[in-house]
């Protein structure tokens, strides 16, 4: 009999030094997702990212996730694969953690995935690639030892408005005991919840040629200082009407009345 190929699919997940609290707890919700990963120390920023090649491959990883953190502000999510690539730069947006945000779905803990794409991930060439990707690094490995045999969760990944959104819910069963009615089956969410806006699409692992570039990627540098220099404009026409007002009222001036004192006030 013909020997079936088995997936040794393994992610590696680290993060950058500096990240934040709210990002970390990201980060170890994702890790809960993914039975098959395996967990690094925080790389220090200073370090070129090839390093991370080197790290997985003393892991025994094929893939991986990297959160790099800067200015304890932004968060930016490298998905990879180890060591020829391609590589994914995201901006990581509108995070949701499962602390905050107490949904009722709860799923069992190891148990493999059903992934959901929506149609539009194959209508360009950068979109097939990214779903491949994360398809590799998501579905976990049937029979891997920390893994559960059981799909009682979808991963469901939409592109929106020239985003990724992701989502995860739990798969509730009909409630009849064969469970034949599968019209009655329903989903609960159960977090967490983020927004990935591509930035660059890399033909190696961390590096290589530039196989797509977001045109419609604004920096988070480039929206604060526009968000500041809005915030002066505002403030220096603030301070020219209050400067014209000044000036009116002193050209202006009310003369006093011809008659005023003629009669006397009454005192208090």
């Amino acid at each position: 009999a013909r020997k079936r190929r088995r997936n040794r699919e393994k992610v590696l997940v680290l993060s950058s030094r500096g990240i934040t609290p709210r990002y970390r707890h990201l980060m170890n919700d994702l890790m809960l997702l993914l039975p098959h990963h395996k967990k690094d120390v925080k790389l220090d920023t200073k370090d070129e990212r090839e390093v991370i090649n080197e790290i997985a491959d003393m892991k025994g990883c094929t893939s991986c996730i990297f959160f790099e953190c800067r200015k304890h502000l932004d968060l930016y999510l490298w998905l990879s694969k180890t060591p020829n690539g391609p590589s994914f730069k995201f901006h990581v947006a509108n995070v949701h953690t499962m602390a905050e945000l107490k949904l009722t779905g709860n799923h069992l803990k190891g148990s493999r995935p059903v992934l959901s794409f929506d149609a539009s991930f194959d209508e360009q060439p950068h979109l097939q690639l990214l779903k491949e990707v994360l398809t590799q690094i998501f579905a976990t490995p049937k029979g891997h030892q920390k893994s559960k045999p059981f799909f009682d969760h979808v991963l469901t990944f939409t592109h929106a408005d020239g985003r990724v959104w992701f989502r995860n819910y739990q798969v509730h069963p009909p409630s009849d005991k064969k469970r034949k009615n599968l019209d009655e089956m329903s989903l609960t969410e159960c977090g967490p919840r983020f927004c990935l806006n591509p930035v660059k699409v890399f033909a190696g692992s961390f590096r290589g040629a530039t196989l797509y570039e977001n045109p419609l990627y604004v920096t988070p540098n480039a929206m604060r200082s526009e968000d500041r220099r809005r915030k002066q404009e505002q403030y220096g026409a603030k301070k020219q009407k209050k400067a014209r007002r000044a000036s009116h009222e002193e050209g202006n001036k009310v003369e006093p009345e011809e008659l005023a004192g003629v009669w006397g006030e009454d005192e208090d």
